[in-house]
C-alpha cells in the first residue's frame, strides 16, 4: 500500500522526531523532501500545495516552538494533516432511506467496480445485517452479469438477472420493483463502465440515477491510477452528485497518490478501501488510521480487527482445553493453527498494519516464501491418513514417502514439518494447564518462529 510514499515518509519521519531544535531552515528542508515525496506519488498538484502550506503554518506556531520535544510534535502535525487531507473521521454509509435503499455504484472499466458491489453486499450483510439484492446493468461487457452472479453468491447476497439484450434502465427498473416486493434492505446498483470518460457513458449513468434516486452514489476508483484517478474523479463528480468515494487496489504497489488526492479534489468522502482480492477484503476507511499507515506508523486498531475475525473462538477454546486436560497436540491441530493463519488474510497481509521499525526488522524474510510454505505444509498433511494426522509416531520411512508422493515434495520437506510439529507439541506438553495466553507467550520461543514463517525474525 502507497510503498513508495510510505517508505519515503518514514524516513522523514524518523529525521523529524530526531530534531532538538526547530526552526524555519529545518522546516522548510523536511517541507521539500515532503513535497517530492507527495508529487512522486502522483497527488495532484494543488493538493500537494494546500498540504504543504497547512503544515507550514503549524510547523512554525508556537504549537512546534514552544513545545519540548519538537520534532514529535512535527510528526504529528504532518500526521493530522495528512488524515485531514483525506477527510475526518468515518464517513459510514448512508441506509436512511424507504427500503429499498439503492446504492448505485459508478466507474471506469477495470477499476474494480463489480468485485467491490458484492464486497459492500457481505460488509452490509454481516455489519449491518441487512437483505442485499445486487443487479448489473453492464450490458456491454458479456462477462459483467455473470462476473456479478458469482461474487454475489460467494458474499452471500442475492442476484438479480439480467441479459445483454435487456436495456440498464429496465434492467435497473425491474430490479427496484423486485425488491419492494420481495422486501430487500438494499439494492446495489452495478453499473457500465469505459475505459476512458465517453458522453455515451455519462449520460446513461445520469439516467440511471434520476431514475432509481438512490441514497448512495459511490464512486470506485483504482488507487493504482495516480492522476488519472484524480481527473477521473472529477468528470463524475461533475456529471453525478457523488456521496462517497471506494479505493479499490490499496493492497497493490500503487504510489497511493489517489487516496491524498480524491476527497479533496470532489469534496465527497472515502467510504471504503479495498484491501485483498478477497471477498471480505473491503475496509470501512478511517483517515487517521490511514493516514498512521502512510506514516509508517502501522494500524494497530486494524491489525486486531482482522486477526479477531479471522479466529475461530470456538475451535481456540477446544484446543485450550484439550491442552488443559493433557490431550495430546496431534497433526490435526497443527493444520487447524496453519489454516487459521491464512484465515487472518495472509502473513503479508498482517504486516502491513504493522509500524515500520517491527517490519523493518523482518525486512529480510521473503512473504510470498512463507505463505508459500504455510500452503506447503498444509498440503503435507493433508496428504497423511487421519490415522497419521492423530498418531504421527507412526511415519515411518516408507509412510513419508507416501506423504511426500501425494503432497508433491521431497522427503525432507516432511521431515521438516514433523520437526517443526515435534517442538510445538513439546512445547504444549510443558504448557499442560498453563492456558492459552502462555502458549501464545511462548510460541515466540519456537525455533524458526512460527509454523510455515521459516526463519522470520521474533519482533
Amino acid at each position: 500500500m502507497a510503498s513508495a510514499l510510505t517508505d519515503k515518509l518514514t524516513r522523514l519521519v524518523k529525521e523529524m522526531r530526531g530534531q532538538a531544535r526547530i526552526t524555519e531552515s529545518n522546516v522548510q528542508d523536511m517541507l521539500r523532501e515532503v513535497r517530492m515525496a507527495l508529487l512522486e506519488a502522483d497527488v495532484a498538484l494543488p493538493v500537494v500545495r494546500d498540504f504543504i502550506a497547512r503544515v507550514k503554518e503549524k510547523a512554525l506556531g508556537q504549537e512546534v516552538l514552544g513545545s519540548l520535544k519538537p520534532g514529535q510534535t512535527l510528526v504529528s502535525i504532518v500526521n493530522r494533516e495528512l488524515a485531514a487531507t483525506m477527510g475526518e473521521g468515518i464517513a459510514d454509509i448512508n441506509l436512511a432511506a424507504q427500503p429499498p435503499a439503492v446504492i448505485l455504484m459508478a466507474g471506469l472499466q477495470g477499476a474494480g467496480k463489480t468485485t467491490t458491489t458484492a464486497k459492500l453486499a457481505k460488509h452490509l450483510i454481516e455489519k449491518r445485517k441487512k437483505k442485499v439484492l445486487t443487479v448489473s446493468g453492464d450490458v456491454y461487457r458479456p462477462a459483467a452479469i455473470e462476473q456479478l452472479k458469482t461474487v454475489t453468491r460467494q458474499a452471500g447476497a442475492e442476484w438479480f438477472p439480467s441479459t445483454p439484450d435487456q436495456k440498464p434502465l429496465d434492467i435497473a427498473h425491474a430490479a427496484l420493483d423486485y425488491a419492494r416486493k420481495h422486501y430487500f434492505d438494499v439494492l446495489l446498483v452495478d453499473t457500465a463502465g469505459r475505459l476512458a470518460i465517453d458522453e455515451v457513458l455519462m449520460r446513461e449513468i445520469q439516467e440511471l440515477h434520476a431514475a432509481l434516486k438512490p441514497i448512495e452514489t459511490l464512486f470506485v476508483v483504482d488507487a493504482m491510477q495516480g492522476q488519472d484517478a484524480i481527473n477521473t474523479a472529477r468528470a463524475f463528480k461533475e456529471a453525478l452528485p457523488l456521496t462517497g468515494i471506494v479505493l479499490t487496489k490499496l493492497d497493490g504497489d500503487s504510489r497511493g497518490g489517489a487516496a491524498l488526492s480524491v476527497r479533496q479534489v470532489t469534496g465527497a468522502p472515502i467510504k471504503f478501501a479495498g484491501v485483498s482480492e478477497k471477498i471480505d477484503g473491503l475496509e470501512v476507511f478511517d483517515a487517521e488510521r490511514h493516514a498512521g499507515r502512510i506514516l509508517g506508523m502501522g494500524d494497530i486498531v486494524a491489525l486486531v480487527e482482522q486477526v479477531s475475525a479471522g479466529v475461530d473462538m470456538e475451535a481456540a477454546q477446544k484446543l485450550a482445553a484439550k491442552v488443559k486436560s493433557g490431550d495430546g497436540f496431534d497433526l490435526n491441530d497443527f493444520l487447524s493453527q496453519l489454516q487459521q493463519m491464512k484465515q487472518m488474510g495472509g502473513l503479508s497481509s498482517l504486516m502491513d498494519k504493522l509500524p515500520s521499525q517491527l517490519t523493518a526488522k523482518a525486512g529480510q524474510v521473503d512473504m510470498d516464501k512463507a505463505e508459500r510454505d504455510i500452503r506447503r505444509k498444509e498440503g503435507i498433511i493433508q496428504s497423511m491418513t487421519p490415522l497419521e494426522r492423530r498418531k504421527p509416531e507412526l511415519i515411518k520411512a516408507t509412510r513419508k514417502k507416501r506423504i511426500a508422493g501425494g503432497a508433491g515434495v521431497q522427503v525432507q520437506e516432511v521431515n521438516r514439518l514433523l520437526n517443526e510439529f515435534e517442538q510445538m507439541q513439546g512445547m504444549m506438553k510443558k504448557m499442560k494447564g498453563g492456558g492459552l495466553m502462555k502458549m501464545m507467550k511462548k510460541m515466540g520461543g519456537l525455533k524458526g518462529g512460527l509454523p510455515g514463517m521459516g526463519g522470520m525474525p521474533r519482533f
